[in-house]
C-alpha cells in the first residue's frame, strides 16, 4: 500500500483528496501548512506528496525547495495542486522539481489517476519529464508574450 502525504490548508480539499485516495487503497497522511508537512516528512516518509502552494506560515514553494534539497527526501515525487494558473507559477513549479502541476478546480478521479501514473515512473523518467515540461512551459510563455 502506497503512502501519500496531502498538504493543503483547506481541510475540505484535504478530506476530498483523502477519501478518493483511500478508495483506491492508498494510505493517507495529512498536513495543513508547510511546517507541518516538513514535520510529517521527518516522522513518516511517504511515497508521494500532493502539495498546495498558497498556505499560511510556509508556502508550498518553500516545502518543495526543502524536499528537493534534502538528500533523504529528494526522490519523493511531488504533485503540485494549486489555484495558481499563470505561466510563471507553472514554470516555477517545474523548475523547483514538481513531477506534475495540477490546477484547481480539479477532478478527484483524475488526481488519483495522476498519482497512480507518477508512482509508476522511475526517478529518471520523472527528471526527464520535468525538463521537458520546463521547456514546454517556457515556449508557451514566449508565444503568449509575442501575441500580446
Amino acid at each position: 500500500m502506497s503512502k501519500v502525504l496531502v498538504v493543503d490548508d483547506e481541510r475540505s480539499i484535504v478530506k476530498l483528496i483523502a477519501v478518493n485516495l483511500e478508495l483506491e487503497n492508498f494510505e493517507v497522511r495529512t498536513a495543513y501548512d508547510g511546517f507541518e508537512a516538513l514535520d510529517r516528512l521527518q516522522e513518516d516518509r511517504p511515497d508521494l506528496i500532493i502539495l498546495d502552494i498558497m498556505m499560511p506560515r510556509m508556502d508550498g514553494w518553500e516545502v518543495l525547495r526543502q524536499v528537493r534539497e534534502n538528500e533523504s527526501l529528494t526522490d519523493i515525487p511531488v504533485v503540485v495542486l494549486t489555484a495558481r494558473t499563470n505561466d510563471a507559477d507553472i514554470i516555477q513549479g517545474w523548475q523547483l522539481g514538481a513531477d506534475e502541476y495540477i490546477t484547481k478546480p480539479f477532478s478527484p478521479v483524475a488526481l488519483v489517476k495522476t498519482v497512480q501514473m507518477v508512482l509508476k515512473r522511475s526517478p529518471g523518467e520523472r527528471r526527464a519529464r520535468r525538463q521537458r515540461e520546463i521547456v514546454r512551459a517556457q515556449l508557451l510563455r514566449s508565444l503568449r508574450e509575442r501575441r500580446e
